[in-house]
């Protein structure tokens, strides 16, 4: 009797830097939004495809001041 395999990771663009930027909404660190971060775990692969795809251009929306931070 073989035993399950435990699910495939979940692809993340989390670098452990978890601080939100006030003007903008989002993660310094990995650009998502709050209710993103919070919900990644239940979203379907597309829908974080969606989202990964978005982030390059979200740094933009930061004060680069802010990014330098870390």
């Amino acid at each position: 009797m073989s035993s399950p395999r435990p699910p495939a990771p979940i692809k993340t663009p989390c670098i452990k830097v978890c601080v939100v930027d006030g003007e903008s909404g989002l993660c310094l660190g990995c650009y998502r939004r709050l209710t993103e971060v919070a919900g990644w775990a239940r979203m379907s692969d597309e829908e974080r495809a969606v989202i990964l795809q978005a982030l390059p251009d979200r740094r933009s929306l930061i004060r680069p001041d802010k990014l330098g931070l870390f």
